[in-house]
């Protein structure tokens, strides 16, 4: 957890008079003041491309979205923080197909952007999830990554910007449509973002396997939800973080690799293929 307040002069560039209050989620390093959402920037191509996308991305009638703030000099960072206005609502990760529908309805229409060069340069665990997921030569020596690994199968669909990590980042609010916040962009297929969030939801929240099987329409369903899994799991192994999280993902792994080796067939309601 990140315990850097904002500074002083960061929160008087963005006019914010509130006293800062630390928001629970994400990686702890996000604060509310006042009607500010306040964060440390990951990187400042990144953080101003998307700034440059969210301030004049067309209003929608399916999702509401974070609109940025700039600073008092115009820039979208002040001394390395970036803001944007809060929005009402709070996740719900057993919503997963609301997110879903969410995520695809932003897609539809970031879907014009072209790729971002700061995409080339990141090299943080999600970067390396990322490129395990998707390298066709990748191998780790891991038993339980290397079963996904060897489930793949080449993916011929059409990439775009995507939001790659939905299931906390949407909020719900009564009479309102969910709010679309902390946009992890990548470039790939954008069920692959709509896997990812479903695979999130089986680990962590304990969202059974007919939620798969509820988007098994969407092409190449089954590798996708391999590479989401790899993704998840790669990143963990990159970051090295404590908490192992080997356990919550072991029935959900045997249950994807179970089903994209039966070619798509349904599961039984124990998580067993039928024979």
């Amino acid at each position: 957890m990140d315990d850097q307040r904002p500074p002083a002069g960061v929160l008087r560039a963005f006019s914010a008079t509130a006293d800062p209050v630390r928001l629970s989620g994400g990686k702890g390093g996000t604060w509310r003041a006042g009607d500010l959402v306040l964060k440390p920037s990951e990187g400042d191509d990144e953080t101003r491309w998307r700034a440059q996308i969210l301030a004049t991305l067309p209003e929608s009638p399916h999702f509401r979205i974070a609109r940025p703030v700039r600073a008092a000099d115009g820039d979208w960072l002040a001394d390395g923080w970036e803001a944007a206005r809060a929005m009402a609502g709070h996740p719900d990760q057993r919503r997963v197909d609301e997110v879903v529908r969410t995520g695809s309805a932003f897609h539809e229409t970031v879907a014009h952007l072209p790729r971002p060069a700061f995409l080339d340069t990141r090299s943080d665990p999600w970067a390396y999830g990322e490129k395990l997921a998707w390298d066709p030569r990748s191998r780790t020596g891991d038993d339980l990554l290397d079963d996904l690994l060897d489930a793949r199968r080449p993916v011929h669909l059409p990439a775009q910007v995507i939001h790659g990590d939905l299931l906390g980042n949407v909020l719900f609010a009564d009479g309102m449509p969910p709010a679309v916040i902390d946009w992890a962009p990548y470039w790939r297929p954008p069920a692959w973002a709509s896997a990812v969030a479903v695979v999130d939801a089986m680990v962590w929240h304990g969202t059974g396997f007919e939620a798969a099987l509820r988007w098994a329409h969407l092409p190449q369903w089954d590798q996708l939800l391999i590479r989401a899994a790899i993704f998840r799991l790669g990143t963990w192994q990159a970051a090295g973080w404590e908490k192992e999280p080997r356990q919550a993902y072991e029935p959900v792994v045997r249950d994807i690799v179970g089903y994209v080796r039966g070619a798509g067939k349904p599961l039984r309601g124990d998580g067993i293929m039928p024979a």
